[in-house]
């Protein structure tokens, strides 16, 4: 497997995996699912975007990376994470987060910081403590799940 920065050929598959996150409506917060013209929008607008491709071209996996917010804060970037169902388990999302934070380095960030993780998602908030980031607090139901109940988000941060 190789993490490589994504190209044009990937685009379908990787809509496809984070529909597949969208859908399932429990990570991240948008509602609305991509296709092929939105999905080339939303990844190319991105600072980065890198993928997670097996021998075959396959995309098992990938990340987006962005600035957080503007100006004085623009230093501080943020980080999306989507693993096809298929593959999970197999600690490609660790290695997408390893080099996403390389990459945030190069791209010149300080800080990368969740804004929201479900405090349900337990593999993601034990991954990102294994990796040294560090939580912020507790959002107290910040998050409506796709049954619409809510869960509480917990904001995470690293110094780059």
């Amino acid at each position: 497997m190789q993490i490589r920065k994504y190209k044009t050929d990937d685009i379908q598959q990787m809509i496809t995996i984070w529909n597949e996150i969208v859908d399932e409506g429990i990570a991240f917060p948008q509602e609305e699912l991509l296709d092929e013209t939105t999905g080339e929008q939303f990844f190319s607008s991105q600072s980065y975007c890198g993928v997670a491709a097996d021998e075959n071209g396959n995309i098992l996996g990938l990340y987006i990376l962005h600035p957080n917010n503007v100006g004085r804060c623009g230093h501080i970037c943020n980080a999306s994470y989507a693993v096809s169902s298929s593959c999970r388990g197999q600690h490609i999302g660790e290695k997408l987060v390893r080099d996403c934070i390389r990459k945030a380095k190069e791209c010149g960030f300080l800080i990368l910081q969740f804004n929201a993780v479900v405090e349900t998602n337990t593999h993601a908030r034990h991954l990102y403590e294994k990796i040294g980031f560090r939580q912020l607090g507790v959002i107290p139901n910040g998050f409506r799940m796709k049954d619409g109940h809510y869960e509480n988000i917990c904001p995470y941060y690293i110094e780059l």
